[in-house]
């Protein structure tokens, strides 16, 4: 059996096995019932799963979108999701569970007075331990405006980060696979993309001079298989734009580790994207403490977690206790 073909059947079982799916190849109630963090009578937070889209796309296919009957919890109006989360990105997601709690959290968000704290595991990583990414970001392509870049004269985007934990060393199994026939400057054993395919926008003005940062070539990073330095970061976005927290790391010459896009990850048989919504904190109640949630670390990054020296408890802090689930507060 081929390396590429092995690498494909390896991604799509641990697809399938984080999905958790029935006999019918779809998530089942129980299992997106298991994923609530947090519920009470206006919202509910739960830990979407890496590789489930939110929404349903022009590709069909399933989504968190076709679960959201199984968390009526007795109202009559199934929840909506009241902000995005890339269908790659694990972990915290609010939903509204009527008309009225879901102004109100469009509200918060709009303001930006809504915490958010993702965990990121980087290739290298900033040589501080805290800091400001200030790049404004605008689409790539007027054909496809999920696809970002840095851009002088695109809209606003911050993002504060912090260092957690730091390795020199590149954990088993390895970050990108073998390299193939074409060696450093080739195409890499699980991929026929050219190492040149990384988006040129990728090399960016960085804010403050006219220096600019390009991420490692992919081909090179593949050739690593020890000694690759990780770096565990909290990241919190204070503007929310599309993809904001993947094009800033990137920008900065530390791509997010299993970011086939604006990172260094094969299409097939990578590690999976290494972002995880791990916290969130929603002032709702204007009486009562902001409500506090944090999701558990997903499977596929705590090998690269411990490696930059992180001790795991996924300690789950609701912020309140369940409620009947039938009143509209």
């Amino acid at each position: 059996m081929s390396g590429f073909v092995s690498a494909m059947m390896s991604s799509t079982r641990l697809l399938l096995c984080s999905l958790s799916l029935d006999s019918r190849g779809i998530m089942n109630a129980e299992e997106i019932v298991s994923r609530l963090l947090y519920r009470d009578a206006l919202v509910l937070v739960i830990d979407k799963p890496a590789g489930l889209p939110v929404h349903p796309g022009p590709k069909g296919g399933e989504t968190l979108f076709h679960h959201l009957d199984a968390l009526r919890f007795g109202l009559p109006r199934r929840p909506e999701v009241a902000h995005r989360l890339d269908k790659d990105t694990s972990g915290c997601i609010v939903l509204g569970r009527h008309a009225k709690a879901l102004a109100r959290l469009g509200d918060l968000f709009k303001r930006n007075e809504i915490d958010k704290v993702y965990w990121a595991v980087v290739e290298g990583g900033p040589e501080a331990d805290e800091g400001e990414i200030d790049l404004p970001l605008a689409p790539k392509s007027p054909d496809r405006g999920w696809w970002m870049k840095v851009d002088p004269k695109g809209q606003p985007s911050l993002t504060k980060w912090r260092v957690l934990g730091r390795s020199t060393d590149n954990p088993s199994p390895p970050l990108w696979g073998r390299v193939g026939e074409g060696g450093v400057n080739g195409p890499t054993g699980y991929d026929d993309r050219p190492v040149g395919a990384i988006p040129p926008s990728l090399t960016l003005p960085h804010k403050g001079g006219g220096d600019t940062v390009t991420p490692p070539r992919a081909g090179l990073l593949a050739s690593l298989g020890e000694g690759k330095h990780l770096t565990l970061l909290e990241l919190r976005p204070i503007t929310g734009r599309t993809h904001q927290l993947r094009v800033h790391c990137s920008a900065s010459g530390w791509p997010i580790i299993g970011d086939t896009i604006y990172g260094t990850a094969p299409r097939f048989g990578g590690p999976g994207l290494h972002l995880h919504a791990r916290a969130i904190t929603v002032p709702l109640y204007p009486k009562k403490p902001p409500i506090t949630v944090e999701a558990p670390v997903p499977e596929h990054m705590k090998e690269r977690i411990r490696a930059c020296g992180m001790t795991l408890d996924n300690t789950v802090i609701p912020d309140g206790k369940a409620d009947p689930g039938s009143s509209e507060g």
